[in-house]
């Protein structure tokens, strides 16, 4: 299987944060959903993906090639969708159309227009007008109609009400169907990738936790419960992080049958969602 994206031990530092040795690989075909909190190098990671920022240790690979050789062939088949206006203040989607077109070899105005009708988007008003939302199908619009392969997407559903969250995925699961797109994209949001994602990428405090298909997420982790008389120094050890209440515990594991084999029938144990796993591995001191 291709990876369209791939990091092999890329860091980059700031003052005050970094993100390192990031091995990441996004398979062709597929929706990864890129997970974390804010603040944990999401932004950061996809800036480096459009060569926005350069890394200071590690390697790129974009579809094969890297930045330093081969930026114009990568951008031709990348698509970024933003979520606010990147355009001057005045510009309607045909002014857009008109300035951008030439730059791609693989543009198509059929297929613009047609996304645009299909998106339900005005082409003679001033995208400052437009809603956030509006504004995400526009960038979205013109990602498609150059025919990109990879599209990367920064919080897309953030901040947009539910039911234009719901129209947002259902395109994104749509555009998806023929298989030769690629979409990567971040979120804290985590109930929109239980909907499309196909993996998941979970980067806490700038390293990358795990890269792996949802369903393997699914059944790694758990969260148990069970009354506070069970738990102690070395029990404790089973779990990734425990909660304390007055009358139980609640923990996350990512060994369930070690769970069993301890606790056997006095622990309850479900199954963990994208949120919790987020919630306590953030919480956690190792």
């Amino acid at each position: 299987m291709e990876n369209v994206l791939e990091f092999k031990g890329v860091s980059k530092r700031f003052k005050d944060f970094s993100v390192e040795n990031i091995n990441l690989q996004i398979k062709q075909g597929y929706v990864t959903g890129f997970i974390g909190a804010n603040g944990a190098g999401k932004s950061t990671t996809m800036k480096l993906m459009m060569n926005l920022l350069r890394a200071d240790a590690g390697k790129i690979k974009v579809f094969g090639l890297d930045y330093a050789k081969h930026e114009k062939k990568i951008k031709e088949r990348l698509g970024f969708v933003y979520d606010s206006n990147v355009f001057y203040e005045g510009l309607n989607l045909k002014d857009v159309r008109r300035i951008i077109a030439p730059a791609y070899k693989n543009w198509s105005n059929k297929q613009f227009y047609e996304f645009i009708e299909k998106f339900e988007l005005p082409l003679n008003k001033a995208i400052k007008t437009f809603s956030k939302g509006m504004q995400m199908k526009a960038s979205l619009a013109i990602a498609l109609s150059h025919d990109a392969e990879l599209i990367l997407m920064d919080e897309p559903t953030a901040g947009l009400d539910p039911v234009f969250r719901r129209e947002l995925l259902d395109i994104l699961q749509e555009i998806m169907e023929e298989g030769k797109r690629t979409l990567f994209f971040s979120t804290h949001i985590t109930s929109d990738l239980n909907r499309i994602a196909d993996y998941i990428a979970f980067i806490q405090k700038g390293k990358v936790l795990f890269n792996d298909p949802i369903y393997e997420v699914q059944e790694r982790y758990a969260l148990v419960k069970g009354s506070k008389d069970l738990i102690n120094r070395d029990t404790e050890k089973s779990f990734i992080k425990v909660e304390h209440s007055s009358t139980g515990f609640q923990a996350l594991t990512d060994d369930i049958d070690k769970v069993k084999e301890l606790f056997g029938d006095s622990v309850v144990i479900d199954e963990a969602s994208l949120e919790d796993i987020m919630f306590y591995v953030k919480g956690a001191s190792h």
